[in-house]
Formats: structure tokens, C-alpha cells, sequence
């Protein structure tokens, strides 16, 4: 094994089949010669070439009639896979056909387009697989709208929250990835054909007729000039499938820490032997989790090389374009593994309600200290009720008494507050502000109905 990704014992725990088939060799040179074709198919249409070598050039560009090794080793002679790939393209076209293949094109030209057919299949699978993620934490939102947990910060405790808020914040996250994601289409879906040095100097002056051909043929856009090395759009994408991947890790991580015994408010979905560990019985890790948070660290990695891709030499580049060929791939089929199983993942969530408002209760109050200061406020002054709730809250925290006795022994509580005002301050059931508001908007947002059950 060189990459998990091929490997057959790791590849589907960071892809899916799916993906990874989009750029198997076999469908990659497929879709050069795809390109090769409609190349061949527009400029016989404007009268450059014989439309009988078209059609022949067309009828033989079939990946199953390339010899794979041989242009693996041809490739490695060149440097490049083009020209051997349109020598043994030529070899089966009959009729002289084969002197027409390529005609003022260039290498990056085949690639570059090729790149972007491939790209166009996979944000078709990603604009279908992040809808169904967002569907998915919608879900959870919807169904835990009104059900309390304990938010927290820096590690910590801080206030109630709602589980459907937690879930909320996913959707609103991932629902900014959907615009992104259809924003791009526009800039991505370009295709290339500009020859040698990007001048179409080839084709004369029937080159803008043949590439508005061509890339009618495959259904892309016109370039307004050549982008051989101008590589921002691409990597614009990759790192946009990054963000993606970044987000997922994030659910993953949440989801895993959430699951910690000493916590134990979510779980991953149970089937027998996941996440088990080869001397200890009793575990039941959270191996999806783990998974999203090492692709997110990856296509991370990959947002970087790209970047780095981003400075090419003059009107050629001398070794960044070769970047492209391992990072594009890889951090597509992560982004579709990440998609794929964050999505298992939330739908198979087990989440423990009663888990959640025994944790809120750990603390003997102090999660709703902000709830008992802001009850004081109005009599005594916001920062006055401040100093005494947090002498009252770091007494509780040294010597392990309820917040609320120490608050009744204050006088100053005492005055202003009522036992009942301050038990009713006092229930973090209670204090979950306005999570069910913000969860209404965020599913309103992305079309999904509410519910109102805990």
C-alpha cells in the first residue's frame, strides 16, 4: 500500500466507491479521450479537418483500446501522458484519420478540460451527498429542539443549551458549504483549449470558432483567455472541498468527545464489533468520528499544496501543475467519504436525553449562575450582581456546597430575591434562552419544518 485510498483494507473508511471511480485510470483516460473527440468533432464542423476523420477519431477513442501499460511506460519516457496516448489513438484510426487527432492543441490543453469533466461529476455527487447531510442535521434539530444539555466553553460548563441548538449550528455551518459549493460552478466549469503558449496561434483565426465549438460540445464554458497558469479557480475548489472536510471533522469531533464515558450524551450507532478494541472488551470507540477528524486534517494539507500550486512559471508551469494530479483527486474522494459518512453518522446517532439532564445538573447550580446575577441585576446593578454571584460561585467550587444555600446565607441575595425566585433562577431546565428560536430560523433557512417534542 502506498496511499490509504488504495488500499483495499482503508480506502472506504476515507471514500467511497463512487468517487474513486471518477478517477481510476481507466475513466481518467477516458474522459482525455473524450476531450480528444470533441476536439476532433468541432473542428470538423468548422470545416478544418474531414468530417470523416472526426468521426472515425471519435468512434476509436475508447479507453478500452489503449494499452495501459504501455502508456505507463511511454508516459514515463515523455513526462507527460498526451502524446503517447494520441500516438496509439492514431495507430487505430483507419483512413489517414489519425493524422487529425490533437490538431493545435497542447498537452495541458486534454488535461486541463479533463480535470474540470471530472470535477463537474464529482460536485454533481457532493451537491447530492452535502444535501443529504444537511437533511440529516436538520433531522436531529428538529427532533431535539427543545431538549436541554450543558453548553460549553473552553473545556467548561457555561449555560444550557438545547441539543437541537448544537445540531443547529451544523446545519447553518454546512448550509453555508451548499452556497459555496453552487457558487463555484460558474467559475469551475470552464474548459481549456488555447495551444502551445496559451494564443491558439495553431488554429489561426478559426481558434475562437473552435473552442466556442468545443466547449459547447462538452458543455462548458468559454475561457476568456488561457488559465495554463492560473490555477486560482482550481484552487478555489479544493479548498473549498477543505472547508467541507473541516466541518465533518468538527461534527466528529464534537460527536466523539460527547460520547466520552464521563459524558456518554451521544454515541455513535451500535453494530456488533464497531469501534471495539483488540484488548479491551467494553470499548465502543467512535472509529466514524475518528475518521472525519483525520480527513479534515488531511484535506487541510491538501488546501495548502494547492497554494502552493497557485505559482507558475511564465506561460508554462516547471513542476507545480504536477501537484494538481495527486492533491485534485485525493481531496475529492475524502471530501466524498467525509460527506458519505458524516451523514451515516448523524442519521444512526443515539442521543441520551436523560444523560444530558443529569449533566446539567453536575455542577449543583453553577451552569445558571449568569441566570441568578441577571435576577439580581435589576435591584443591585449588573456589575454589583456580579461580584456577589461569583463570591458565592467560587465559595461553592472550594468548599463543594450548593450554589444555592451559599446564595440564601447572602444577605444581599436575600433581600431582593425570593427562595422561589432564586430555585426558579436556579433550574438549568429553564434557562435555554432563546435555542428554540434559533433553531426554528436555522431550519426555516434550509426549508425544513420544525418540531416542537423534546
Amino acid at each position: 500500500m502506498t496511499h490509504l485510498l488504495d488500499s483495499r483494507i482503508y480506502r472506504d473508511l476515507f471514500g467511497t466507491p463512487e468517487m474513486r471511480d471518477i478517477f481510476s485510470d481507466e475513466s481518467l483516460v477516458q474522459t482525455w479521450l473524450d476531450v480528444e473527440a470533441a476536439l476532433a468533432r468541432s473542428q470538423a464542423a468548422a470545416g478544418i479537418i474531414p468530417g470523416r476523420a472526426a468521426d472515425e477519431i471519435a468512434r476509436q477513442a475508447r479507453a478500452k483500446h489503449i494499452d495501459l501499460d504501455a502508456l505507463k511506460e511511454q508516459t514515463e519516457v515523455v513526462g507527460y501522458p498526451i502524446l503517447p496516448l494520441v500516438r496509439m489513438l492514431a495507430s487505430r484510426c483507419g483512413d489517414g484519420a489519425g493524422e487529425f487527432i490533437h490538431w493545435g492543441a497542447t498537452t495541458q490543453d486534454i488535461m486541463d478540460t479533463a480535470t474540470v469533466l471530472q470535477l463537474r461529476r464529482v460536485h454533481r455527487i457532493l451537491t447530492r451527498d452535502l444535501t443529504r447531510l444537511v437533511a440529516a442535521a436538520a433531522d436531529l434539530a428538529a427532533r431535539y429542539r427543545d431538549t436541554p444539555m450543558a453548553g460549553r466553553t473552553h473545556g467548561q460548563q457555561a449555560l444550557p443549551i438545547t441539543f437541537g441548538f448544537k445540531a443547529a449550528v451544523w446545519v447553518a455551518e454546512l448550509a453555508r458549504h451548499q452556497d459555496r459549493l453552487a457558487a463555484v460552478s460558474t467559475r469551475l466549469f470552464v474548459g481549456q483549449l488555447a495551444g502551445a503558449a496559451g494564443t491558439l496561434a495553431a488554429l489561426g483565426p478559426d481558434g475562437l470558432d473552435v473552442q466556442e465549438r468545443m466547449m459547447t460540445e462538452l458543455a462548458l464554458a468559454v475561457p476568456p483567455i488561457a488559465w495554463h497558469v492560473a490555477r486560482d479557480t482550481l484552487a478555489e475548489f479544493v479548498a473549498l472541498l477543505a472547508l467541507m472536510c473541516g466541518t465533518t471533522a468538527k461534527i466528529g469531533q464534537e460527536i466523539a468527545l460527547l460520547q466520552a464515558t464521563e459524558l456518554e450524551e451521544v454515541e455513535e450507532a451500535y453494530v456488533e464489533g464497531k469501534g471495539g478494541s483488540s484488548t479491551m472488551p467494553q470499548k465502543r470507540n467512535p472509529i466514524t468520528c475518528e475518521a472525519l477528524i483525520a480527513i479534515g486534517t488531511i484535506a487541510g494539507q491538501d488546501a495548502a499544496l494547492m497554494l502552493a500550486a497557485m505559482r507558475p512559471d511564465h506561460e508554462r508551469a516547471t513542476g507545480p501543475w504536477h501537484v494538481e494530479w495527486e492533491v485534485i483527486p485525493e481531496a475529492c474522494i475524502l471530501a466524498g467519504g467525509a460527506l458519505h459518512h458524516a451523514t451515516a453518522l448523524l442519521r444512526g446517532l443515539i442521543v441520551r436525553p436523560d444523560r444530558m439532564a443529569r449533566n446539567l445538573r453536575l455542577t449543583d447550580g453553577l451552569i445558571v449562575s449568569e441566570a441568578v446575577m441577571m435576577a439580581l441585576a435589576p435591584a443591585v446593578g449588573r456589575q454589583r450582581a456580579h461580584e456577589v454571584v461569583y463570591r458565592a460561585a467560587m465559595r461553592a467550587v472550594e468548599s463543594g456546597r450548593p450554589l444555592e444555600g451559599l446564595l440564601r446565607e447572602d444577605p444581599e441575595v436575600a433581600a431582593h430575591l425570593s427562595q422561589e425566585r432564586l430555585r426558579a433562577a436556579l433550574d438549568p431546565l429553564a434557562y435555554t434562552g432563546l435555542s428554540a428560536q434559533f433553531v426554528d430560523r436555522v431550519l426555516a433557512a434550509v426549508g425544513h419544518a420544525s418540531q416542537t417534542r423534546g
